[in-house]
């Protein structure tokens, strides 16, 4: 990407812009604004410590979202995603639910599927073992990888296997004899069945641990013996180097840039290895803290360094744009509009393809999947009642005189978030400001006069390929 230097005069804005949309989904002008005043490395820490920040009341939502259709969920975290005050609580949710893909599509119980999103957020940032044991014990991860079939006598070796090549060591880590006895170690590992959803709706189901149907017997795990339990299994899974480098490979996939699809990560080495080699020093300094990786990685030069080399999921699309737009800051039954925006660009929440979750990077604008993110971006500027854009217009007032088509294109590529944008796309920009030359927006009457412009500003940079990267 080329940078255009007019929009980047101001670094530590432009760090903290790119530090919203990863450990975010961006922010408003004026939440920029407030940032700025504090400085990077404190609003690092701020957005670490979750919990020093109010948390997010989900009462209202209720009234109009009311229901057990998981669509209404997905809406509904999509709204938390743009409007919660703990972002990056919403933001390592949304990480684990794609590396621990769970489908609503087997197991057809929401309050499993939500709670495992609630499960996320609250221990999403813990260590890994705490991690994986929680993750262990989740109803909803438990049906969708058959461990509920797992039995003394009949083992059923999915959940085993899975728990080394996708969720912690990747393949080619462990052996054939390591994931029959992961899987005998969490034999008895199940949930409560839930009553018959007729007539009163779904209930709650819950953990459950069956010691008469647990395989107590001598095995050997990663050259380790013993009577093993889950909890041993995991115990002795955070501990190797290959969990350290396959969950920090993830994080940066996530956080920094777009690596190749997981399944190629064997073969394929990280584009950036002394990154890798810091988060990994980070893993194994911290015992596996999440929160602790994460501060090296939000502070470290490569993360800074890393702006627009991420292309945005089709979730993080749609929860930054309406943040930024401010079309809902508010619950309302058009909340299910967003699943509907985010599935038809290829990300349906609560529901990932498979035990994989979704292919990323490229692949997301691949197709017909692009002209829907464009399409939905473009219709969100052209809301001149929204809220965030009536922002943006008091923003672009704040020079007090008439803008020349540069400011006008600086101007409004800063209030999208400190954008940078190719010298090809800059032109193209120009020559639409071209159009409003001495755009005066500083009376009731000047914006009047000028608000088609300024929207199809908005437009046009939602419309270019940079404003699909983050």
């Amino acid at each position: 990407m080329t940078k255009f230097d007019a929009t980047n005069a101001d670094n530590e804005r432009s760090d903290l812009a790119h530090l919203m949309r990863r450990a975010g989904f961006g922010t408003t002008p004026h939440e920029l604004d407030a940032l700025t005043t504090r400085g990077y490395e404190k609003i690092v820490e701020y957005l670490l410590n979750t919990e020093t920040a109010p948390p997010f009341e989900s009462d209202l939502i209720d009234r109009y979202l009311s229901g057990e259709q998981i669509t209404l969920s997905s809406g509904e975290w999509l709204f938390r995603m743009a409007n919660s005050p703990r972002p990056l609580e919403e933001k390592i949710a949304l990480f684990w639910h794609h590396v621990f893909a769970t489908g609503f599509s087997k197991s057809e119980h929401p309050p499993s599927m939500i709670r495992q999103i609630e499960m996320f957020r609250r221990v999403g940032l813990s260590d890994m073992r705490t991690i994986l044991i929680e993750l262990a014990k989740d109803p909803a991860l438990i049906y969708w990888l058959d461990n509920n079939e797992n039995r003394r006598e009949e083992p059923n070796e999915n959940f085993g296997r899975e728990l080394l090549e996708l969720f912690s060591m990747g393949v080619g880590n462990y052996s054939e004899q390591d994931i029959k006895t992961a899987s005998r170690a969490f034999t008895g590992w199940t949930f409560s069945q839930p009553l018959p959803v007729y007539p009163n709706g779904h209930f709650k189901t819950e953990f459950l641990y069956r010691d008469d149907d647990h395989d107590d017997n001598v095995n050997t795990f990663l050259n380790e013996e013993g009577r093993f339990n889950g909890e041993d299994i995991v115990d002795i899974i955070v501990k190797q180097e290959a969990t350290a480098r396959f969950v920090c490979r993830h994080l940066y996939n996530f956080f920094v840039a777009d690596e190749p699809q997981v399944p190629a990560w064997g073969t394929t080495p990280p584009q950036d290895l002394d990154a890798i080699d810091a988060l990994v020093n980070a893993y194994f300094e911290s015992n596996g803290e999440i929160r602790s990786i994460l501060r090296v990685l939000f502070n470290s030069e490569f993360f800074k360094t890393s702006r627009f080399k991420r292309v945005k999921s089709p979730a993080e699309l749609v929860a930054g744009t309406i943040k930024l737009t401010g079309t809902h800051r508010f619950p309302s039954p058009q909340l299910l509009d967003l699943d509907t925006a985010a599935t038809l660009m290829g990300q349906q929440l609560y529901n990932p393809p498979t035990v994989e979750g979704w292919h990323t990077g490229r692949e997301w604008i691949d197709g017909g999947a692009l002209n829907e993110r464009v399409d939905f971006a473009v219709r969100e500027m052209a809301n001149s009642s929204a809220l965030g854009i009536q922002e943006i217009i008091t923003d672009l007032q704040r020079d007090n005189k008439p803008l020349s088509p540069e400011r006008f294109v600086e101007k409004s590529l800063d209030i999208l978030g400190s954008l940078e944008v190719s010298p090809k796309t800059y032109a193209a920009l120009l020559d639409c400001a071209k159009g409003s030359v001495g755009l005066d927006i500083n009376s009731d009457k000047g914006i009047n006069n000028n608000s088609e412009s300024v929207h199809r500003m908005l437009q046009i940079i939602a419309a270019s390929p940079e404003y699909q990267f983050a």
